[in-house]
């Protein structure tokens, strides 16, 4: 059995907070649309956004990665004493570092914004200027939140990992529900500042009752120091390069009719749900599980665990994609299209989500595979699939974005991954030996072959039977979640009918975890 109970129960966990706090999200998300509407002013915010986040996207995401399997060994050679030791110098040299880059940010903020939206001009390019320096403490915040949930994760604690997102949203969400009169999206980007400390701020009581207490001790000698940075570095270049896509997408976006970025952004959010709840889910406690079967060279543990691994994302991510591809506008009529959210920018976003859905496995393969060849030590591969991966991106968006539109640039997206993670896949057969592939599209043959019987059960349900029903919110509502609901039965019953083993290892966590 590859995933053991305690992991199986973590990943239950993980996925059932995570899907909760995704909710609230979706839900913040929605209140933003309806106050702020999709066109110049949340264009210029998620614009700010990305140039505020972008840096510690770059960073954070390398940190986490390198600090887990360090904290590990540092906690088998020095003890829990030696572990407590390095988190406090790595959070002395992280703020250091964070500090500085905020500096450095605030100053070229005007030449960021021109690189990731050269089509804002005038007021429209000062509002972003502005917003983007607002949001510099978000750097720092975002440094500890990775440090801290490196260490926490290494010790096997995943409850504050999986519950910061519910602070985060609540900060949104008081705000959005209480503000009167016309909305200021500079309170907004204030009031995403002081969300994003709550996502350290929760993990403070976790790691105090670890036994650490803060100092202002900092040793640059320390070995393990100049061994997270010979992992980091190369982590770092391909998250920087993965950020280029950000940059090209934002900046032809920026070029096109106004609300594109918004409608790019909406769509990828909520397509980032189903990544979000239930693969991060598996990933993070997979991670630590294939890093101990690595270290300790036995492959075939590990290969066994990518496998399962691998048949799991195939039975969520298949049936997501093609109930996104059938659904996309309906959802986003449906829950976005109020206020100030017009009936032209739901009608952008469904167009955006359809096509990024298209991508959804390639970037689950994409996250998992990326973590079997971390737990392998092995950072340079990513990296130049990164590298490859923005290559693809680009070329695509320049060949789609005039005929397509945004929905080209989410489609360049969505290939991409695909592609990208093919090639992972095969390096990593070159690199372990043979990865039990035909088993793999068994799976995936099979859960393709529900997904599209689901579909059918889906699109007749919302489009032809509720087609019969009166064309008001209400009624739509009540087709949308029946169609959903039918859907779950027919794709269970279609896996179960086929007998795809996976879904009872499914069944059993959470059975477990109930």
């Amino acid at each position: 059995m590859l995933i053991k109970q305690r992991a199986a129960k973590s990943a239950a966990m993980i996925a059932v907070f995570t899907l909760m706090s995704k909710g609230f999200g979706f839900i913040r998300e929605v209140m933003i649309a309806y106050k702020f509407g999709s066109g110049k002013e949340t264009d210029t915010y998620f614009v700010a956004m990305t140039a505020t986040v972008m840096i510690m996207g770059i960073l954070g995401s390398a940190m986490n990665t390198s600090l887990i399997p360090i904290f590990t060994q540092i906690e088998e050679s020095r003890g829990k004493e030696g572990k407590l030791k390095y988190l406090n110098n790595i959070l002395n040299i992280v703020f250091f570092i964070t500090l500085i880059l905020a500096i450095l940010a605030f100053i070229f903020a005007p030449l960021t914004i021109k690189i990731l939206a050269k089509g804002f001009q005038g007021e429209q390019f000062q509002l972003a200027v502005q917003l983007s320096r607002i949001g510099l403490p978000i750097i720092i915040f975002l440094g500890f939140t990775h440090v801290l949930s490196g260490y926490l994760q290494s010790s096997q604690i995943f409850g504050p990992h999986a519950i910061m997102g519910f602070p985060y949203n609540a900060v949104f969400l008081i705000y959005l529900f209480f503000s009167t009169g016309n909305p200021d999206i500079k309170i907004l980007m204030f009031v995403s500042v002081i969300a994003s400390s709550t996502q350290f701020l929760i993990q403070v009581p976790a790691i105090r009752h670890s036994g650490y207490r803060y100092s202002l001790n900092v040793n640059l000698k320390d070995p393990y120091l100049n061994k997270a940075i010979l992992l980091v570095f190369p982590i770092l270049i391909g998250s920087a390069v993965q950020q280029i896509n950000v940059i090209v997408d934002k900046t032809l976006a920026s070029e096109l009719v106004e609300g594109s970025i918004s409608a790019l952004s909406y769509a990828a959010r909520t397509n980032d749900v189903i990544i979000s709840v239930f693969i991060a889910a598996i990933t993070t406690v997979v991670f630590p599980m294939l890093s101990k079967a690595f270290s300790e060279r036995n492959i075939h543990e590990g290969v066994s665990i990518l496998n399962q691994s691998v048949s799991i994302i195939f039975i969520i991510t298949i049936p997501a994609s093609i109930g996104l591809m059938i659904l996309a506008q309906p959802i986003v009529t449906l829950f976005f299209q109020r206020g100030a959210f017009s009936e032209s920018a739901a009608l952008m976003t469904g167009d955006a989500l359809l096509f990024y859905s298209f991508g959804l496995l390639g970037i689950a393969m994409r996250s998992m595979l990326n973590k079997v060849f971390y737990s392998l030590q092995d950072t340079r591969t990513p990296m130049i699939n990164g590298g490859i991966a923005v290559l693809i991106n680009i070329v695509l968006n320049l060949l789609l974005v005039d005929s397509m539109q945004h929905k080209g640039l989410a489609l360049a997206t969505s290939i991409s991954s695909i592609v990208t993670s093919i090639l992972l896949l095969m390096d990593l057969r070159i690199k372990l030996g043979p990865l039990g592939i035909t088993k793999m599209l068994t799976t995936f043959t099979k859960t393709l072959g529900a997904s599209i019987v689901m579909g059918l059960a889906a699109y007749l349900i919302y489009y032809k039977i509720g087609a019969l029903l009166p064309e008001t919110t209400v009624f739509q509502f009540i087709m949308l979640a029946i169609s959903i609901l039918v859907a779950v039965i027919v794709y269970l019953f279609m896996l179960m009918s086929l007998r795809v083993k996976e879904l009872r290892l499914i069944g059993k966590a959470i059975r477990k975890r109930g």
